[in-house]
């Protein structure tokens, strides 16, 4: 079994496996509207490079179409079901193979195998108007199986929705003092681990991006998540390895044979 996932930051992870290349929800700036990263160096440009990205959401901190603007031309994208009707700057990012994705398909790419599965989160661009669009999970099934969890809550089927997986990339906060409905925090994030039952785990969204202005305000936001949810799960999911990544990190996870 051979998979390896770099995280360069927030959500997005670079998932190397049976010779294709994934990249999830890039978003490559130093400053985005409000927020800013406060740590880690943006990621260098062979992040970008990818055969096929993988969107979970439309929110700019998972679509960030400057971001998917330095994708190489023909890089396949998959994006939830409506996405181009919902953002403009998608529609002209036409050097790309663009496919809208719901719950339940599965993408096939060489040896590779992508299926999304449904997150519990508001999938809208705004925060106003009736949902259009989907918020997704994917599940990279290749020499492992690998949960790319985007941005979720906890919700009943997680489990049965997700299947088994060998490693879950699993968000533990957020990019602000307070999560709202439809988040991981690293105690829910422990118990999904526990739910889903993976050998092998990697935090992320948490300890990169922060409101302008905000350092002071409940701090601990920031630089707690990832050891918080490791401590977290090593009791409630002994059974998973926590791989704490720096920014830019790799690991090669172990994964059930």
């Amino acid at each position: 079994m051979s998979v390896e996932i770099t995280w360069w930051g927030h959500a997005t992870c670079t998932v190397e496996d049976s010779g294709v290349r994934v990249l999830t929800d890039p978003l490559f700036a130093r400053r985005l509207a409000h927020l800013r990263r406060r740590r880690g160096a943006p990621p260098p440009p062979e992040a970008a490079i990818a055969d096929v990205v993988l969107v979970s959401h439309l929110h700019a901190d998972h679509l960030h179409v400057p971001s998917l603007a330095r994708l190489a031309p023909d890089t396949r994208l998959l994006v939830p079901r409506g996405a181009p009707a919902q953002v403009p700057g998608l529609r002209k990012l036409d050097r790309l193979r663009v496919t809208e994705v719901s719950p339940g398909d599965r993408v096939q790419l060489g040896d590779l195998v992508v299926r999304v599965v449904p997150a519990h989160h508001d999938g809208r661009r705004l925060p106003f108007g009736r949902p259009r669009c989907p918020a997704l999970g994917f599940v990279v099934e290749g020499e492992a199986h690998t949960y790319f969890a985007g941005d979720t809550g906890l919700y009943p089927s997680m489990a049965e929705e997700v299947g088994p997986v060998d490693v879950a990339l699993l968000p533990v906060g957020g990019w602000g003092p307070n999560l709202g409905e439809g988040h991981l925090d690293a105690g829910r994030a422990a118990e999904a681990l526990a739910r889903l039952m993976p050998r092998s785990a990697v935090p992320m969204h948490y300890g990169t991006y922060w409101p302008i202005g905000m350092d002071a305000v409940r701090p601990h936001e920031f630089h707690a998540p990832g050891d918080e949810f490791a401590r977290l799960a090593a009791q409630h999911a002994p059974q998973a390895a926590v791989h704490l990544l720096a920014h830019g990190e790799s690991v090669r996870p172990e994964a059930a044979s």
